[in-house]
């Protein structure tokens, strides 16, 4: 059998996940732009062909200019974006859906699922400006390096930004590294209100990253992984309703896999 892991007992609303102005939300409308687009119409995957990447890059002086500031040279990488999409992108996809599906029935009629799977998708889309030596380093990165790679997710939120992508989906790009207690990036003012879609994108991209291999480190174990962000929990950073779905959401996949080896 899966090994359970112990949920957080929840005593109140901290961090707040409704209440305070959440961003506006609505169906996702995505249009045809170009002809020689591969991607369905109707899916997030249109905006990540190198030919509308191009497009949209070129169109907004304003990814140049975040270039320019941590000083790295434009130029477009889509070796890595194309392996985050089929891996780590489609990995935060399906544990935001699983998280979703174990939340409370009332909270979980408050999460916007489409507009979770479209950003959990899409989140990382910014890397594709990231240099390769960077991204794929395989030790710590320098504390220019890091300050290059933070700039992803407002690189995200500036491609992306004059499509017809549902403005929620923007948000959540670029804020899934953000949290309720704004330690995060990039920074936001005191009016910042982490929403309960915007925790389950954070928290299911942090334990896809945690459970991953990547060239700096070797996979953690769904244990060692849930500690971490039991620890996030504590410190206010996610609401113990969002994380205890994940323990559940999590559970079931243990289970599972264990029966199938069985």
């Amino acid at each position: 059998m899966g090994i359970s892991f112990n949920k957080i007992p929840f005593w109140g609303s901290i961090p707040q996940i409704d209440g305070v102005n959440p961003p506006p939300s609505s169906d996702l409308k995505l249009i045809c732009q170009l002809t020689d687009d591969k991607f369905e119409c109707n899916t997030p995957m249109k905006y990540t062909s190198e030919s509308m990447i191009k497009k949209l890059s070129q169109d907004n002086p304003s990814i140049k200019r975040i270039l320019s500031s941590v000083n790295i040279p434009y130029s477009i990488n889509m070796k890595s974006l194309s392996d985050l999409l089929v891996g780590h992108a489609r990995d935060t996809q399906i544990i935001a859906e699983g998280i979703v599906k174990n939340l409370p029935f009332g909270l979980a009629l408050k999460a916007d699922l489409k507009s979770i799977k479209d950003a959990a998708y899409l989140h990382d889309i910014g890397k594709v400006f990231i240099p390769p030596e960077i991204l794929n380093k395989n030790s710590s990165l320098s504390r220019n390096e890091t300050e290059i790679m933070h700039k992803h997710s407002e690189l995200g939120y500036e491609l992306l930004k004059n499509t017809n992508i549902n403005p929620k989906v923007l948000y959540l790009i670029r804020h899934h590294h953000q949290n309720a207690q704004k330690t995060g990036y990039p920074k936001v003012d005191s009016k910042f209100f982490a929403d309960l879609d915007l925790q389950i994108v954070s928290i299911a991209d942090k334990y896809s990253a945690l459970t991953e291999k990547r060239p700096y480190k070797e996979p953690m174990s769904r244990e060692q992984a849930l500690t971490i962000i039991r620890s996030d929990v504590r410190q206010g950073k996610f609401n113990p309703l969002v994380f205890n779905a994940l323990v559940s959401y999590t559970d079931e996949n243990a289970l599972s896999a264990t029966i199938k080896t069985a």
